[in-house]
This record gives C-alpha cells, sequence and structure tokens, in this order.
C-alpha cells in the first residue's frame, strides 16, 4: 500500500469536499505522482470524477456495508504500488447512519486505514469561530488523527491571514494547508443530490487544469503529499479477499482452475453506477468480464454466460434504449433461456416494460416505472435471501444502498420476491425480483459485505453453460 496519503473530510456537505479532493487529485497527477483515488461511503458519482481526473479507478470504502477487515484489504490493494492516497470523505467527517455510532462515517474509514484526516472549511461569513469549529473536531474523537486544514470559501487575502492567525492560538500544532479564495466558476453541475455524472458532464482538460492551478496557487502540495497513514495500522486487512481468488488480479487464472466465464457488464452513460470492487470480486472469483453498451450496440457479447445491469440514469436515455430493438431483444431470449442475469436499479428499470410517460423497454417485467418529483427512497439496507438465487441460497445475508427517484408499478405475485429488506433493524417491503435466474432490485448490493456473492453469481454462469 501506499504509506502516504490523507482523508479530506468536513464539517458539513456542501464545505467543498469534491472541489478540494479533485483540484489536489489533479495536481498530484500533473506533477507526475501517482494518485490512489477512493471515496467514503455508497456514493457512484464523486469515483467517476476522481477516475477522470487520475486516470485510475476509484474505490468506495464503506464502514457499513462491509466488514472493517474487507475496507483494509481493498484499501491496501488499491492503493498499492501508488505515491499517495487520497480519500475523499462523505458528508459531515462524525456522519454516518446514527446518531453517534460513527459507522458509514468519514471517521470511521480514517480510523480503520489510519489516514490522518484534512478538513476543509467553509469559511464564509467566519474568523475566530472557524478556530473553535475546527478545535471542536480536532478533539471530539481520539481515533481520529486532524492533520490539518484547508479554508474554503474565503473572501480575500485579509479573511485568510485572519483565519490563520485564529487557528494558531486556538490550534498552535495544526496545519493551515492553505486558503481558497471564493470562486463560483469551479463549481460542478449537480442532479438530485449528487452531482451530474462524469458519463454525463465530462470535464474539459481546461476546467482540470484550472482546479490544479488553484491548487498550486492556494495549498501546500508538498505538505500534503508528506502526510503519512498511522504506523500503528496493520500493512494489509486480514486478506479476506486475496485467500480465496480463483484468478490473480496480475497473473489470470491460478494452476487447475477453469478458464474465466464471460460475463456481460452494461457500461455507458445510462449504465454507470457499479462498484468497482464488485467486478474486481467477480474477476477473482472467475469471470471474465466483457462491457457492452444497451444505447449503441446491437446485441449483446458472443460466448457470455450472464449479464450485470448496473444502475445509472436509463430515464434520461428512454428514447435510445427503447429504439435499440436488437438489444432489448437480445436480453429478452437471454433471460427466456435461462441466463443469469443480476440488474441494479437502473437496471430494474430497463427490464420493465418501461417509463409511465412513454418509450417500450425490455419489458420482462409487467410493470411501467414512473419518476417522482420527490426522492423515492435513500440510504443503506440489508437483504436476506428468502430462498435461493444467483447471488446465494436461502438465508443470505448482504448489504447495501438504495437511491433513486422512481417508482415501478405494482408487480403480480407470479414475480417472486427474494428479498427481506430491512433499514436500520426495520423491516421493508420485500423485494429483489426474480424470474427463471433473473434477479432485479432497486438495492445496490456491495459485494464485498458477503464474498460469497461474486463466487455464487460466477458459479450460476457456469451451471448455465453446462446445461447448454
Amino acid at each position: 500500500m501506499s504509506n502516504n496519503g490523507f482523508l479530506i473530510a468536513a464539517p458539513q456537505s456542501g464545505s467543498g469536499k469534491t472541489t478540494v479532493s479533485l483540484a489536489i487529485m489533479a495536481a498530484f497527477t500533473r506533477r507526475g505522482l501517482k494518485v490512489a483515488p477512493f471515496k467514503c461511503g455508497p456514493d457512484f458519482i464523486d469515483p467517476g470524477y476522481h477516475s477522470l481526473v487520475t486516470g485510475r479507478p476509484s474505490i468506495n470504502l464503506d464502514g457499513w456495508m462491509c466488514p472493517a477487515e474487507f475496507v483494509k484489504d481493498t484499501f491496501c490493494l488499491h492503493s498499492g504500488g501508488t505515491d499517495v492516497a487520497v480519500i475523499e470523505g462523505v458528508m459531515g467527517l462524525f456522519d454516518g447512519i446514527g446518531s453517534s455510532s460513527g459507522e458509514g462515517s468519514s471517521a470511521q474509514i480514517a480510523a480503520i486505514t489510519g489516514a490522518p484526516v484534512v478538513l476543509v472549511v467553509n469559511a464564509r461569513g467566519m474568523a475566530a469561530s472557524a478556530a473553535a469549529l475546527v478545535k471542536g473536531f480536532a478533539d471530539f474523537d481520539p481515533q481520529v488523527r486532524l492533520a490539518g486544514v484547508i479554508f474554503n470559501n474565503v473572501g480575500s487575502e485579509y479573511h485568510g491571514q485572519l483565519l490563520r492567525e485564529s487557528l494558531a492560538v486556538a490550534l498552535p500544532g495544526l496545519t493551515v494547508f492553505g486558503c481558497i479564495l471564493r470562486d463560483d466558476s469551479l463549481a460542478i453541475a449537480s442532479r438530485h443530490l449528487g452531482l451530474v455524472t462524469a458519463e454525463d458532464n465530462p470535464l474539459s482538460t481546461g476546467f482540470v487544469d484550472r482546479l490544479a492551478e488553484m491548487a498550486e496557487g492556494c495549498l501546500d502540495l508538498e505538505g500534503l503529499a508528506g502526510l503519512g497513514f498511522d504506523s500503528a495500522q496493520p500493512a494489509g486487512g486480514t486478506r479476506l479477499v486475496s485467500d480465496a481468488r480463483l484468478v490473480d488480479p496480475k497473473n489470470g487464472p491460478k494452476s487447475g482452475v477453469e478458464p474465466p466465464v464471460r460475463i456481460a457488464v452494461a457500461s455507458d452513460a445510462a449504465f454507470c453506477f457499479c462498484y468497482a470492487d464488485n467486478l474486481r470480486l467477480l474477476r477473482e472469483a472467475g469471470a471474465g468480464i466483457v462491457f457492452f453498451s444497451p444505447l449503441t450496440d446491437c446485441g449483446l457479447p458472443p460466448d457470455i454466460a450472464g449479464i450485470y445491469l448496473p444502475g445509472g440514469y436509463p430515464e434520461l436515455y428512454t428514447e435510445r434504449l427503447s429504439a435499440n430493438v436488437g438489444m432489448k431483444g437480445a436480453i429478452l431470449s437471454a433471460i427466456h433461456a435461462g441466463m443469469p442475469v443480476y440488474a441494479e436499479c437502473g437496471g430494474l428499470i430497463y427490464l420493465s416494460q418501461g417509463l409511465a410517460d412513454g418509450g417500450d423497454l425490455v419489458g420482462l417485467f409487467p410493470a411501467r416505472a414512473g419518476m417522482l418529483p420527490k426522492r423515492k427512497a435513500l440510504g443503506y439496507r440489508q437483504v436476506e435471501t428468502l430462498a435461493d438465487c444467483i447471488i446465494g441460497a436461502a438465508g443470505t445475508v448482504a448489504r447495501g444502498h438504495e437511491f433513486h427517484y422512481s417508482e415501478i408499478g405494482t408487480l403480480p405475485d407470479a414475480i417472486a420476491r427474494r428479498y427481506r429488506v430491512t433499514r436500520q433493524g426495520r423491516e421493508l417491503a420485500d423485494e429483489g425480483f426474480c424470474f427463471h435466474s433473473c434477479l432485479a432490485s432497486y438495492i445496490h448490493l456491495h459485494f464485498g459485505s458477503n464474498l460469497s456473492i461474486a463466487p455464487n453469481f460466477v458459479a450460476a454462469c457456469r451451471s448455465y453453460l453446462a446445461m447448454l
């Protein structure tokens, strides 16, 4: 793993974590450093921008969805061979699923990984009060090591001087890594609760250069790059993943292991919400990932034994998805032939009859989806399988996240439900819609929450191949 790096956090959402994170990543990358980007929490959109800026996959680190050992393992794996790891936090530093547990928080990831924390503070309208705020964060949790602060939305050079002086009095040992002057032109477009996806809003080279130049001019990049992880943390997790690997990430299949089974994964502007570790775990379980586009490809890739339809924004591309009759027919035929198909959120919508306001989609599930003016669902979910299915036997428990503005119509009882769903212990409606070997849900499962999921799905695909 990289010995250098840090976690960028904030007192609250809207403080500028993403802009600051991207600026630092862009500046480091422009200096020739290999940057390992990470994102706390279940978000899909910020990691897309991280990858755009660094040229490397950005990995989600989530202490509620995944065991601490898995978080350590995947962090060490993905930061290996890099110069600096940059972890972007989620919400406020200590905000998680409950009032005090810290589960799902940036602070939890800092404690698990041993990452020093750099706090981004929106200093608009504050001077000495900013120092009081930072002091409170520095003293709140002894497991979290606050290494310094970046003041954002600073009104002037004099305002920055006041902030530095106030903090020097309150916390003389804490580093100010920079003051960023207010610049609304560096804002990134947003949709719903998050940013517009990198696929829909690719950052121009000029914009990325401006972010890097801002970081060069305002921040102590040498000081940030020199921050190190807590040496008391183990160099790796318990290797929950690697011990069970059928395929080595660098050297391919292990001796005596069957060749990879080809699984087609939808990947384009409509289907771009997929945890990078889900694909890694599938590969390590023996899958050969083949990407395809339901928007532009006429049919499925050849010689596949399974399909993965991730989430995204298919509602923005209904006309094009509807017009691609060849792709819709190929997917429907594959499902009726018994091919294992796993679909999440946008993938579920794609398998429905379409949107209520027009456009016919695959039509497997006899209901239409409608877009709502307010958010339908947001939050962590735990599922337990009610019967055997392509991700595991009855009783398999997994965790994930749900976020959507759409609502699918009532499906008939003939469509089996395979998930018992709970939210922080409270039961929700049964879900996990199943038809033959197709399993679809609004919930984005993280395969790291249960390391049997990927092998089970790959095994289902191999069984399908054996029946041909």
